[in-house]
């Protein structure tokens, strides 16, 4: 036989298509071609291929003309996972593998050249994009790889260490050597969060910052330096509730498309990202050829912290819009376009002022040296859109050194956590996701108002000049504040505290 078919896998953004590797044996010339829109990595495997071959005693067809091509041509095709597939085509094209036994498979795996399997990236996402084509078709990775994809219950996912391994399993009759199940690692259990019991005062930021873990709101705090608004962000993580099959298998596919990969010993714990406020547009939402997903898609489930909020760039904020409105980003490039998933909840901190002591007591011995219209240009930073689109607004606030001394220890995470954990719950049965995943469609149904309340928040409306986001927002708040309290509807209490957290920033 001088033609072999064998499955694998690209990567699409988060999605993993089919890709069929031809390879195709014929007399003339000694050469090996390349060719299906192959990037440089997937080209070098040449080298590798034929290296991994001799080394692991097979002969390699040295006077043939070996032409592979990875189909669809149109689709591009990156880094060495192509390398396995290759390999077994080359022997079953020269009559050295049963190619009818190799096609009842798919492979993915970068090749060492003496023969050992790499992990690839992305090994998830190639796990689920086999259990979604719904082909009963066994996908074999490397060792390190397999363990990582065995958590997704809907693909059967083989693990191997070295070529020779993969080899034996597609002998054919009793001489095949079936290849082990793959075994995901026992979970890790998580290390312990910060207490928010170590933050001493600042009762209305750790209030915002419990309605923010029960609704999943968005969140900005405003102070002066030294006030703990990257001491209460850092304790966001520990109030919120353990993630769930579906939001634990987006995450670690997501993350194992970044170069550092998956760290397993993570699973089902929430990513907290905090990217330094240097970062650009295409850091933050992502970017590159071909795509890779951004900081707020690496956030998905969890929590984007940005701190010194309007020393980021403004292409790099307004590109926030967008995501921060539908949990998605998608990423056009002239050739391509790739989507990926970014329900990140923000945490985001800024000083008041250029040069931070806006408000401070006199008695700080600190004042501010800024005029109104530094002050106004330093805020204007950011653009009333993206205000709009962050759900609360907290005054963080100096705690003199004698008060902070004298206060005992604050309400432990544990006992806030339980409190978020119910309301969650109540959110999850009311209408199946969180308040702040509520559509303006829903809002009618979910957060409905009696005549008091209704006159209530629209006398605040006009008096504020909310928009029509701004308003929902406000209700998706209340909603929250409500089911905290364990109340059925929204009362006149529950809007005048949403409508404290809307008024931290005077261009807010």
């Amino acid at each position: 036989m001088t033609l072999a078919v064998i499955g694998s896998r690209a990567l699409d953004g988060l999605q993993a298509p089919e890709v069929q590797v031809e390879v195709h044996l014929a007399n003339g010339l000694p050469s090996f071609t390349l060719v299906g829109l192959a990037d440089t990595e997937v080209k070098e495997a040449r080298e590798r291929v034929r290296a991994a071959l001799v080394n692991s005693g097979f002969a390699f067809p040295h006077n043939k003309r070996i032409t592979v091509n990875l189909a669809p041509a149109d689709l591009p095709k990156e880094s060495g996972r192509f390398d396995l597939p290759i390999a077994l085509g080359i022997l079953a094209a020269d009559g050295q593998l049963d190619a009818a036994k190799l096609a009842r498979c798919e492979f993915a795996g970068e090749l060492s050249l003496a023969g050992e399997l790499r992990p690839v990236r992305g090994a998830l996402a190639l796990a689920l994009g086999a259990g979604r084509s719904g082909r009963d078709r066994p996908l074999v990775l490397p060792a390190a790889s397999a363990r990582e994809a065995a958590r997704v219950t809907d693909a059967q996912v083989h693990g191997a260490a070295h070529l020779l391994d993969v080899v034996r399993a597609m002998q054919p009759g009793d001489a095949a050597e079936p290849l082990p199940r793959a075994v995901a690692p026992e979970a890790v259990a998580a290390a312990s969060a910060p207490d928010l019991a170590d933050v001493r005062g600042q009762a209305a930021p750790k209030r915002a910052l419990e309605i923010a873990a029960a609704g999943a709101h968005s969140l900005l705090m405003v102070g002066p330096p030294g006030t703990g608004k990257s001491m209460l962000a850092q304790r966001l993580p520990g109030l919120l509730p353990p993630m769930d099959e579906a939001e634990a298998l987006a995450s670690a596919a997501l993350q194992g498309l970044a170069p550092g990969g998956f760290d397993a010993q993570r699973w089902r714990q929430r990513p907290v990202r905090a990217p330094h406020h240097s970062a650009s547009a295409a850091a933050l939402v992502g970017g590159g050829v071909p795509p890779r997903p951004g900081e707020i898609s690496l956030a998905h489930g969890g929590v984007l912290f940005l701190d010194e909020l309007p020393e980021f760039p403004r292409r790099a904020l307004e590109a926030l819009r967008e995501p921060l409105e539908t949990g998605q980003i998608t990423i056009s490039r002239a050739a391509r376009q790739a989507s990926f998933p970014a329900a990140f909840q923000l945490i985001a901190a800024m000083n008041p002022c250029p040069c931070g002591w806006l408000g401070a007591p006199a008695a700080s011995g600190r004042s501010c040296r800024c005029s109104p219209e530094q002050i106004a240009r330093y805020q204007g930073r950011l653009s009333g859109p993206l205000l709009d689109r962050i759900d609360l607004q907290v005054e963080v606030t100096l705690v003199p050194a004698a008060d902070m001394l004298a206060q005992p220890a604050g309400e432990p995470s544990a006992a806030v956590a339980e409190r978020v954990a119910r309301a969650r719950e109540r959110q999850r049965t009311r209408q199946g996701a969180a308040n702040a995943a509520l559509a303006a469609a829903q809002l009618d149904e979910h957060c409905r108002l009696d005549a008091a309340s209704a006159r209530f928040l629209e006398q605040a409306a006009k008096r504020f000049g909310w928009s029509g986001r701004s308003l929902h927002r406000v209700l998706k708040v209340a909603r929250t504040i409500a089911d905290l309290g364990g109340a059925e509807a929204i009362a006149v209490v529950h809007l005048a505290e949403a409508l404290q957290f809307r008024r931290a920033l005077l261009s807010a």
